[in-house]
Formats: structure tokens, C-alpha cells, sequence
């Protein structure tokens, strides 16, 4: 495939990027590696103030399920707005609103959905997140939290602490499957097993130094931590286990949820029905929407016990509510599925002819390809990829006295980024060592600009593999991700 080379920039889009850089913080994540200008957007295309289209694999963090200014989005805003209706009611009830909700719970497990309250909470995934930890605290009376080794569930910190609301929270970090770099040395469904091991162990051992906590939090899928999804197994496992133990469990789909992962919410892949769910990014239809859906029974919380002025966004409500319809009513978490297994078999016949590939894997439209150095020990053509996702898998497995993962590669993962910018595409990287090129494309792309999205990472990949020198043994400190 020809590159395209970039004309010379037009001075309004090159001031924009000069002054936002004078301007913002040190902070500021996608705007270092994606020098753009967004001015247009429909669907997968964004157009730059340099005249340039791109095929946004971004999509807002996992945020835009219907990709840019969907039709069915766009009507619904412009109804809210031409009605009259208020845009800034605090918790009030409205029509729209109560429509938002009665959708969300009807796209909610039944099973969870009959006896289940929501909260609405400040406009980003971290403060449902927040809000998430506050519930389980008050209604268990304890504090500790377990999480997961390559969690990601927000960037706020000490915001209650400071307010004098709430005393630091506790956690224990737990192994999280991960098959490619299992933490045991074994992967697979015994990787998995031995993680859910360590976690009865700690929880059930009176000198382990674990308390019993107020709840345990997990992503169904790690996103920021390398597109890493939970063998279904395991997560029926850690539902037995928090069951057992009186802990509530928190599942946190924030990036998984309406329909990325080929199930309008990822946990409906094993069946569980967790105490809480944390949602956001989709949920709004591309603007800021946060909520906490969790069991009555815990509903121990007194009137203002969690407030926030921007949890009545009505337009946001107006927008999610289409987006979630059009999704149910369309069936695209089932073309999500479809699509994205066979977007993988594609990468996976890509990682046998790439030894820089150590693993491909993904769920749905939620898809993560690892690179390697090729000559480091445990390199080679395609390691670890091509283990199925579900029962006893997540991703590819290694043994003991078999082949290791290679080491991992974030400077030939930020030359492939680039690369796929020279070529019109835009990607995200993530993972534990940032050598993740992470794939979030809408779930109503066409069958050929899935093709698209495939071959210009392709080129990308084998054009960075020949430039780029091997990579060096440091490894960067966790990815800069996507921030809620």
C-alpha cells in the first residue's frame, strides 16, 4: 500500500497544536503521540484542519459505539434541545431521564436488572468508579478492596480523603490471568486456576494479612492493561468465591460494556450476575454519562450520602438512550462478535508472518496485538498467539518447560502507531509495558473498513519492523491510557 506523505501543514492547524502546547498540561496524553485537529467526523472517518481522513480506531477510549455523530445520536440532542426542556436539573426526574433508565435496565441481566437500583453519578467512569467503592463500604461496614495486577479503573485520588468523607481504601492486589505472561509460568487454564488459588488463599489464610474486604472490583476485559480478557472459568470462579464470603463483587464496564466485547455487557460471556456495575463511556452516546448499577440490598446509603452537580445531564441521557436501543434493536454486539473473530483470525495468520508479534487476542470489538523483540529469548513467529477466548483461556499459554514470552517492545509499538498515522489510522497503545496496539473500532463498520483498518495496520507493522533497530531492555512505567 503507497504511504501518503503529509502535504506541508496549514498554519491554522499547526498553531492550534503550537498554542495547545503552550497552553495544557504537561498531563496530556493522546495529543503527543496524535498530532490533529479534528474539525469533521462521521462514523469511523475524522477529517484534520490539515485536510488529512483517518480511520479512528480510538473511538473516544471505547466511548463512540456508534462511531462519530451517528444520525440516531445527533436526533436525539437535537429533540432534547428544540423541546425546551431544561439541560441542568441536578437528580431531578424527567422524561428523559426515566427514559435513559428504562432502557439501560432493559439491556441489563434480567437476573440483575429485577432487583437492581442505579446512581447517578459525577460524569466520568472514576467517579462511578468512587461511588462504586463508597456503596460497598457502607453497606458492609469494612474497607479493604481487592483488585487485579493490570487494573485500570480511573485516574481521581484522595478527592474524598481530602473532603474529609472518607478514610484512604485498603487494597490488596491480586494475580490477574494473563496468559501470554502468566505470573505463575504456566498460562492457560491452569494459570488461571492458580490465580484463583492464591486469591481463596489469601482471602481464607488468618495470617495473610488480607482482611476481609468491602468488595472486589475486576474488569471482564483488562483494557489499559493490554486487551486481556478473563477466561469465563475464572470469572465464575471469583463469583463463587466473593459469593461464599458475603463480598460484593464489582465489575467495572466502563470500556467493556454495550456490546464492545460481542455481549451487550461482557459479563454475560460466563454468566455471572455481579452485586455492582460501574458504567460509563458508551452509556452516553459519545457525551459524559456515569452510573452505578448494584443490588438493592445495598442500598444502604442516606439522602446526599453521594451527590454531584453534573449527574443530570439530559442530553447525554437523551443521547445514550439511542445508542443503547440502536444497538439492542440492531443486534450489534452480535456483529461484534462476528466481525471481531474474524478481525483476529486475520491478525493471528499476521503474527506467523511477524516475529515481532508475540500475541493476539481480544473479544469482540476489544482487540490487543503484543509486540515483541523477535530476538530476545522466547521470540518467534507469532508466540503465544491464537488461543481461543472463553472456557479456561485468556490468550495464549505457555508452560513451564516451554517457550517464554519475548520481551516486550514499546518502541517498535510507538513506531507502529506512527506508522499507521502516516497511513491515515489511528490506534491506541496500552498494556503493561505499553507494547499493546490496541484496536476499539465503532461496532457499525462495514465488513470492508474492517479490511481497511486491517491492511494499514499490516503495512504499518511490517514497515516498522524493518526500520526500527532492536528494541532496548528498559521498559517504560504503566500506559498513559485511556482516562475517565
Amino acid at each position: 500500500m503507497a504511504v501518503t506523505q503529509p502535504a506541508a501543514l496549514p498554519a491554522a492547524h499547526e498553531g492550534i497544536l503550537r498554542r495547545q502546547s503552550l497552553r495544557e498540561s504537561a498531563a496530556r496524553t493522546y495529543a503527543r503521540s496524535l498530532p490533529i485537529v479534528p474539525v469533521r467526523a462521521r462514523g469511523l472517518t475524522i477529517e484534520g484542519a490539515d485536510g488529512r481522513r483517518y480511520l479512528d480506531c480510538l473511538s473516544g477510549a471505547g466511548s463512540l459505539a456508534l462511531g462519530h455523530n451517528h444520525p440516531v445520536v445527533l436526533e436525539a440532542i437535537r429533540s432534547v434541545l428544540d423541546s425546551g426542556a431544561p439541560l441542568h436539573v441536578l437528580d431531578l426526574a424527567t422524561p428523559v431521564k426515566d427514559a435513559f433508565t428504562t432502557e439501560l435496565f432493559a439491556t441489563l441481566p434480567r437476573a440483575f436488572a429485577d432487583r437492581a437500583r442505579v446512581q447517578f453519578c459525577g460524569p466520568a467512569g472514576t467517579d462511578a468508579v468512587e461511588a462504586a467503592l463508597k456503596l460497598v463500604r457502607t453497606a458492609t461496614g469494612r474497607d479493604g478492596l481487592l483488585a487485579f495486577t493490570g487494573a485500570y479503573h480511573g485516574m481521581t485520588s484522595g478527592a474524598l480523603a481530602a473532603s474529609g468523607g472518607a478514610p484512604e481504601v485498603r487494597v490488596a492486589r491480586l494475580p490477574y490471568p494473563y496468559g501470554y505472561r502468566c505470573p505463575f509460568g504456566v498460562g492457560g487454564e491452569r494459570g488461571a486456576e492458580l490465580s484463583a488459588r492464591w486469591t481463596e488463599s489469601l482471602l481464607d489464610d488468618p495470617r495473610s494479612g488480607v482482611g476481609a474486604p468491602a468488595g472486589m472490583i475486576l474488569e471482564p476485559v483488562q483494557g489499559e492493561g493490554g486487551v486481556i480478557p478473563a477466561p469465563d472459568s475464572w470469572l465464575r470462579r471469583m463469583r463463587a468465591v466473593t459469593a461464599a464470603r458475603g463480598i460484593p463483587l464489582i465489575a467495572d464496564e466502563v470500556q467493556t460494556g454495550v456490546g464492545r466485547t460481542g455481549a451487550f455487557w461482557a459479563v454475560e460471556h460466563s454468566g455471572i450476575v455481579p452485586d455492582v456495575m460501574v458504567l460509563s463511556k458508551a452509556i452516553g452516546g459519545s457525551l459524559p454519562l456515569a452510573v452505578v448499577v448494584y443490588r438493592e440490598e445495598l442500598d444502604a446509603w442516606r439522602p446526599g450520602a453521594h451527590a454531584g452537580t453534573f449527574r443530570g445531564n439530559q442530553l447525554a441521557m437523551a443521547a445514550g438512550a439511542a445508542t443503547l436501543a440502536y444497538v439492542r434493536e440492531n443486534r450489534l454486539a452480535e456483529r461484534a462478535a462476528a466481525l471481531g473473530e474474524s478481525m483476529l483470525r486475520r491478525l493471528r495468520r499476521l503474527a506467523g508472518e511477524h516475529r515481532c508479534i508475540g500475541d493476539v487476542r481480544g473479544r469482540g470489538l476489544m482487540i490487543g496485538v503484543e509486540l515483541v523483540d523477535p530476538q530476545s529469548p522466547g521470540g518467534g513467529a507469532g508466540t503465544g498467539a491464537g488461543a481461543p477466548v472463553g472456557e479456561g483461556a485468556a490468550g495464549g499459554a505457555w508452560a513451564d518447560d516451554g517457550p517464554r514470552p519475548a520481551q516486550a517492545a514499546p518502541a517498535l509499538a510507538e513506531a507502529v502507531q506512527q506508522e499507521c498515522l502516516r497511513r491515515g489510522l489511528i490506534v491506541e497503545l496500552g498494556g503493561r509495558h505499553a507494547s499493546v496496539v490496541r484496536l476499539l473500532p465503532p461496532l457499525t463498520i462495514t465488513d470492508e473498513q474492517a479490511e481497511a483498518i486491517l491492511d494499514r495496520l499490516a503495512d504499518a507493522i511490517d514497515a516498522a519492523a524493518r526500520r526500527s533497530p532492536a528494541p532496548s531492555g528498559s521498559l517504560p512505567g504503566p500506559p498513559s491510557g485511556a482516562r475517565r
